[in-house]
């Protein structure tokens, strides 16, 4: 069952990058939100390898509560 993540990374990373990732992108004033679901740990990891293959920054990797969990 794919897993809803948040990952964090500093700089802006423009939409069309985050749509090849699978994700959304939120910009915030000095950085970038991706948010969707990923399959599993391999695709995590290929996903944070491509960020980091194209040098950006990582700060934070979240896996957010599954809607059953969060109560709504």
């Amino acid at each position: 069952m794919p897993r809803n993540v948040e990952i964090r990374i500093r700089g802006t990373l423009p939409d069309h990058a985050a749509e090849r990732l699978g994700l959304t992108a939120t910009v915030e004033p000095s950085d970038t939100i991706l948010r969707g679901p990923l399959a599993d740990r391999p695709a995590l990891l290929g996903v944070l390898d491509r960020l980091r293959c194209n040098g950006l920054e990582l700060i934070d990797v979240r896996r957010l509560p599954d809607r059953e969990d969060d109560g709504s």
